[in-house]
């Protein structure tokens, strides 16, 4: 189930995407991106749709997908 961005406070919603950002580990290339640069990033991906925040009911999580993804998702 896709969580409306409008249903979490801000604090939430960062908290989430911080969470997210620390343990994906991605890699942003040769320079180095801060912390607060890596949310805004996906805070902006998830404000122009390419990212959802979902829950699974069978997992019982929250976590942030690329659009194209969740919608193959068979939990949704």
């Amino acid at each position: 189930m896709i969580i409306p961005l409008d249903s979490l406070s801000t604090e939430i919603l960062h908290n989430i995407i911080k969470e997210y950002v620390l343990q994906e580990g991605t890699e942003y290339g040769a320079e180095d991106v801060s912390l607060e640069e890596k949310i805004a990033q996906v805070h902006n991906q998830l404000i122009e749709g390419s990212a959802v925040v979902a829950y699974s009911e069978l997992h019982e999580t929250v976590n942030i997908l690329p659009k194209e993804q969740f919608n193959m998702s068979p939990d949704h």
